[in-house]
């Protein structure tokens, strides 16, 4: 069974940083990805990675302020998240997908329990 567990989550202000991180136990595939959702929105693709760290993918919204990373040795993924922006507070989820990476959740078999991230402006 694969479990994902999300951390790193909290409130900053507008123009402030955090880090995200998602451990992993288990065998989660190949691709992990980290997507978000905000109240009354639904879930949305924010970052992708494959496994060997090379190919990431990001939503247009975040692209230049985000980074997806990943340690495969401590089976761990992380989002760095810069310059944030009140239009970034969700709750921000891990998912693991078989495939080599992608930026659809139905494609996505793992799942955390989501780490609120609140942007103050």
């Amino acid at each position: 069974q694969v479990q994902l567990v999300e951390s790193g989550g909290g409130l900053v202000q507008a123009g402030g940083s955090l880090r995200l991180s998602c451990a992993a136990s288990g065998r989660t595939g190949t691709g992990m990805g980290w997507f978000r959702q905000a109240p009354g929105k639904e879930r949305e693709f924010v970052a992708t990675i494959n496994l060997s760290g090379g190919i990431t993918s990001y939503a247009d919204s975040v692209k230049g302020r985000f980074t997806i990373s990943r340690d495969n040795a401590k089976n761990t993924v992380y989002l760095q998240m810069n310059s944030l922006r009140p239009e970034d507070t969700a709750v921000y989820y891990c998912a693991a997908t078989p495939r080599t990476y992608s930026s659809v959740a139905r494609q996505y078999d793992y799942w955390g329990q989501g780490t609120q991230v609140t942007v103050s402006s």
